[in-house]
């Protein structure tokens, strides 16, 4: 039997144990009250709609497909920029206007560290999110991998991609019932992102499922409190599906990581390689070298493999299903894409570099699409020093700021009748009048997307090559409902009825 003594120690430690976490929780808690007061405070020049003292404004986001406009409506009322809090510690200023976005996006200050911290586990430090001189280094040894010499073998193996989609869809072309095209969409550009900037040809289907749980997740994090927690993220249901699902795309980057490796063992300049074959992006990261000789380490290497998968799928996909989405439901600007579709590529039925510019209504149709649906809604800085706007504003240091891409694209102080589909706005004449900060579907600035010609040219060639083939109609009993997930996405799916177009005169 246990000694007397013993079992009073053991109480006792117990006791002080409960006593010094509850202690450590207060202390917490003060310090968290005190930074919300500071902050609040700081923001005291940007009011903003009315918010929960508890839940801030969480609680107005419904996810019924209705948020995004419930942001543009608030701009109405609080022009320019304004406060919006999730939960009682967490404030973010909502930049909503050009002349404000521009402030931001000139700078290099860095990723926010509250939402994009959630994606480092999948993605690693790559070009999304790392910071400084990192960031800086990365950047430049990674822009030779987007000249136009690299993407212009790429049309080719985006348009094969694409036919093999459209061939799937002749099941559908038979039918009088819509389906859903944004599943289809994204196995498509996951294929061809393969194809062009990895060379793969392997069947990456576990991958895409992989890809579409962990931006499923990320968000769920974002939107749950208690899980921005590391412990309790990783103790809940969801962090074991966030880490099984790390573990299938991590598994399938390092396979075509080691694969290049073992095949470019004795090749070390990238001019040799070219001589045999076309360069992809794998090529150029493998044998990126600093002014001192010295390349990216393979966690590196990985890292940035992670980024350019999720960034170069997952957000052309959404541009690309919510355009078709948009000529569905515009069945005269689609008209006239087709008929200059049809010229351009002059009896052919796949898409060529030479192509590209050769269909400029078609094009300014994708930017008005862009426009009303941008496939990254939003971003985040969090700033390292204090940020005047034009107005004489200031931000304190280590403020996040938000730039909704949404509010500015259907902002009404800068877009007439900005709900409507109108692809001439992107008439050179017309956009010359409006600030370069009015539409920044790819953000703007030195942080720009580096991959934003990338996916240009893959929109371009599935668009036009849809439109050669098929006639797309909207299904009135199923619109779609916006939500922003990592990229936008809708709640029930994209759908749209298609038959074949016909060709005879």
């Amino acid at each position: 039997c246990h000694s007397p003594d013993l079992t009073l120690d053991s109480y006792r430690i117990h006791h002080l144990v409960a006593i010094f976490s509850l202690v450590y929780v207060i202390l917490k808690i003060s310090k968290l009250i005190v930074k919300r007061n500071e902050w609040i405070r700081a923001l005291e020049t940007f009011p903003g709609p009315p918010k929960h003292w508890l839940f801030g404004h969480v609680r107005e986001f419904k996810q019924d497909g209705n948020d995004m406009y419930k942001v543009v409506k608030w701009g109405e009322s609080y022009p320019l920029a304004f406060q919006m809090w999730f939960g009682p510690f967490v404030s973010i200023l909502n930049i909503h206007h050009p002349d404000y976005v521009k402030t931001i996006l000139a700078s290099t200050e860095p990723k926010d560290d509250l939402s994009y911290r959630f994606l480092i586990p999948w993605i690693g430090d790559g070009l999304l999110v790392s910071e400084g001189q990192k960031w800086f280094r990365h950047r430049r040894l990674l822009t030779p991998g987007f000249h136009y010499d690299v993407l212009k073998p790429y049309v080719k193996m985006m348009a094969d991609s694409a036919k093999t989609m459209l061939d799937k869809w002749e099941t559908h072309s038979k039918s009088d019932e819509s389906f859903e095209l944004f599943e289809h969409v994204s196995l498509m550009t996951l294929d061809s992102i393969m194809k062009c900037a990895f060379s793969s040809n392997t069947n990456w289907l576990n991958n895409e499922h992989a890809v579409y749980e962990l931006s499923d997740l990320v968000n769920v994090r974002f939107r749950t409190f208690p899980y921005h927690s590391e412990w309790i993220f990783q103790l809940s249901p969801h962090g074991y599906k966030y880490r099984k699902a790390c573990n299938v795309a991590h598994s399938h980057t390092e396979e075509i990581i080691r694969k290049r490796k073992e095949a470019l063992k004795d090749e070390k300049e990238l001019g040799r390689i070219q001589a045999k074959r076309n360069l992809d992006f794998l090529d150029i990261l493998l044998c990126a070298r600093d002014e001192d000789q010295q390349g990216l380490s393979d966690e590196a290497i990985r890292a940035e493999v992670d980024t350019f998968m999720f960034e170069g799928h997952d957000t052309t996909a959404s541009g690309i299903s919510w355009t078709l989405y948009s000529l569905a439901c515009n069945p005269e600007h689609q008209q006239i894409c087709r008929d200059e579709v049809i010229s351009a590529l002059e009896g052919r039925d796949t898409m060529e570099w030479e192509d590209l510019s050769k269909i400029p209504y078609t094009t300014m149709c994708i930017k008005e699409s862009l426009r009303l649906y941008p496939p990254v809604p939003g971003m985040s800085r969090k700033i390292t020093k204090p940020m005047t706007f034009f107005d004489g504003r200031t931000v304190p240091e280590g403020c996040l700021v938000g730039t909704s891409i949404f509010g500015i694209h259907r902002n009404a102080t800068v877009w007439e009748n900005p709900n409507a589909f109108d692809p001439l706005r992107f008439l050179p004449k017309n956009s010359a009048k409006r600030s370069p900060h009015a539409f920044v579907p790819f953000s703007a600035g030195p942080r720009n997307c580096i991959g934003q010609n990338f996916a240009m040219n893959e929109m371009k060639v599935v668009v036009a090559q849809t439109l050669k083939r098929y006639q797309l109609t909207e299904d009135p009993m199923k619109k779609p409902k916006m939500i922003p997930r990592l990229v936008l996405r809708s709640l029930n799916g994209i759908h749209v009825k298609i038959k074949p177009v016909d060709l005879e005169p």
